[in-house]
């Protein structure tokens, strides 16, 4: 069985709303006051997946992205483009704005509960997708690069009410003024 991996950036207090600053919140683009080295390249450590995996992404996630990666030409980004791309959305028609992308409709643990049979699913931002999954005791794998602030306000990965879990941490390594941690499910290290 593949895995399901979540991989945000979150802020010291688990915010992961407007890293990037394309959502205009009030403390929109967070995650690049940085500079680059935290962001760039593979942050997350994803190569291995990129090859085989498939990404899912929520609606508004998805309609950003289709908006930047198609552009873009270094080898990360060539391999984001080629991977296939599962679109949760319950409004939008087709995904014809990023090469391999599809619209999942119908019921999303389904939906994952098919495709995690056969490859790794990892997950990006998409608040809303990432919430059903822990809501399912879905996601076998958090890779979260965590900034050096506290938002006090925002869409935090964790928010009230999320169920207990017991996670196991994997690795931990700075990237510039971030940490980049991976923590897997107990059991699944």
């Amino acid at each position: 069985m593949s895995h399901v991996i979540v991989i945000e950036f979150v802020s010291l207090d688990g915010v992961m709303q407007d890293p990037d600053g394309s959502g205009g919140s009030g403390q929109a683009g967070w995650a690049f006051r940085y500079g680059p080295e935290p962001v760039a390249g593979d942050p997350f450590g994803l190569s291995e997946v990129l090859d085989t995996g498939a990404l899912l992404l929520g609606r508004r996630t998805w309609q950003m992205f289709a908006g930047i990666w198609p552009g873009r030409d270094d080898p990360f980004s060539a391999k984001m483009n080629a991977m296939p791309k599962l679109v949760m959305s319950r409004s939008l028609e087709h995904a014809d704005g990023w090469q391999n992308s599809a619209v999942l409709r119908g019921d999303l643990v389904a939906e994952v509960g098919k495709r995690q049979a056969e490859q790794d699913i990892v997950v990006m931002g998409s608040a809303s997708v990432v919430r059903a999954l822990m809501a399912h005791d879905l996601v076998d794998e958090y890779r979260l690069m965590v900034f050096p602030l506290i938002l006090g306000a925002g869409t935090r990965l964790f928010p009230d009410g999320t169920a207990p879990a017991d996670l196991a941490l994997v690795s931990a390594g700075t990237r510039g003024a971030a940490v980049r941690l991976v923590y897997t499910r107990s059991g699944n290290s």
